[in-house]
């Protein structure tokens, strides 16, 4: 048995909107175990057998997952998901002082390496005053000042349309509850 997190990108946000108790009901329904919803923003924690005829694979669960929100829920669907022991790790390993007063502790998460190269090397530039990346395994790890918050380069650049459909961007504070 492995425990899941998928992570939602794009949901309760731009008219897209999905209730907690239908999307762990559709979890349910595909006959994940142990599913449990985190905040509104699209969290869930569940648990399956891999290595089964249905479910080879983490990429034929993360397939399955989005084909059922997208015809579930009317939206064409993508997840991010890592099996909970890559996500404390992924935790573990943010660089930056995570309960610095007056800064917000991140991680971009992607499914293309190529976006989250060119959105590291467009980084280099940053004030470092307002905010740093850094490069991690498979995400890239941010923290930005309060004060400028959605108002900085990156993230202004992070939220351009044509990262999108390949990246989700998740507080250190929510990888924390949902590791429990």
């Amino acid at each position: 048995m492995t425990r899941y997190v998928a992570l939602l990108r794009g949901i309760n946000v731009n008219g897209i909107t999905i209730t907690m108790a239908p999307l762990a009901d559709l979890f349910r329904e595909l006959g994940y175990t142990g599913v449990k919803t985190v905040l509104a923003s699209g969290n869930v924690l569940f648990d399956t057998d891999t290595g089964t005829d249905t479910e080879p694979d983490a990429a034929a669960i993360k397939s399955r997952i989005e084909a059922a929100l997208s015809e579930t829920f009317g939206y064409r669907a993508w997840i991010v998901l890592r099996d909970v022991e890559t996500l404390a790790r992924i935790a573990r390993d943010y660089p930056f002082e995570a309960d610095r007063d007056g800064w917000h502790p991140y991680v971009v998460f992607g499914s293309d390496d190529a976006v989250l190269a060119e959105l590291a090397a467009a980084a280099d530039g940053l004030d470092p005053a307002d905010e740093r990346v850094s490069a991690g395994d498979g995400v890239l790890y941010w923290e930005v000042r309060r004060a400028v918050g959605i108002t900085s380069p990156f993230s202004k650049l992070s939220g351009k349309t044509r990262y999108r459909s390949s990246t989700t961007t998740r507080n250190l504070r929510t990888l924390h509850r949902l590791l429990g």
